[in-house]
């Protein structure tokens, strides 16, 4: 079985993370950094994992982070082999 799928069967979602933070060398320009994994709701491990990766290892200060999440519901999966109707 898929890695992604796996993480889906265990309540994981689609994260998706639009990151904005200041250019090093010009403190003024923003710059966008769209960040995307499977992550779990509401704790969101794998986003505040990265986020302080970006905080402690990466140049450029963070200015804001926006982020919408998705979780897949019973209906949105089909409970047997049979091919949805």
């Amino acid at each position: 079985m898929h890695k992604d799928m796996e993480k889906q069967l265990q309540g994981y979602g689609l994260t998706t993370a639009q990151i904005l933070y200041h250019l090093p060398d010009h403190p003024a320009i923003l710059q966008t950094y769209v960040w995307q994994d499977y992550d779990l709701a509401p704790d969101f491990p794998e986003m505040r994992g990265f986020l302080k990766f970006w905080q402690e290892k990466l140049d450029g200060p963070l200015h804001s982070v926006r982020y919408l999440s998705t979780r897949p519901t019973e209906k949105s999966m089909p409970a047997s082999d049979e091919p949805p109707k």
